[in-house]
């Protein structure tokens, strides 16, 4: 049974920059693929984000050149570097760790003015 635990979210201006973290306990975290999600008011939950046991990473088209997403496996992290940040990106953030669908509670990132 794998538990993980978002932090780091919060209230910024357009433009701003957070980053998100997911601490992962009870599994084999380097033989998990990690992947960010959200939610945003009214909308329905989007992936955003993946990082395989390789380290290959892929992103949304509305995140690409502005999130980074990385882990460390020592730590059991991993990580999610959301730059230039936009009022649409508003959402709570989900990590989910695959195989064995796993999901953490999510932390609430605010971007407005």
């Amino acid at each position: 049974q794998v538990q993980l635990v978002e932090s780091g979210g919060g209230l910024v201006q357009p433009g701003g920059s957070l980053r998100l973290s997911c601490a992962a306990s009870g599994g084999i975290f380097w033989s998990y693929e990690m992947d960010w999600y959200r939610q945003g008011p009214g909308k329905q939950r989007e992936w955003v984000a993946s990082i395989s046991r390789g380290g290959n990473r892929n992103y949304a088209d509305s995140v690409k050149g502005r999130f980074t997403i990385s882990r460390d496996n020592d730590k059991n992290t991993v990580y999610l570097q959301m730059n230039d940040l936009k009022p649409e990106d508003t959402a709570v953030y989900y990590c989910a760790a695959s195989p064995g669908d796993y999901w953490g509670a999510g932390t609430q990132v605010t971007v407005s003015s």
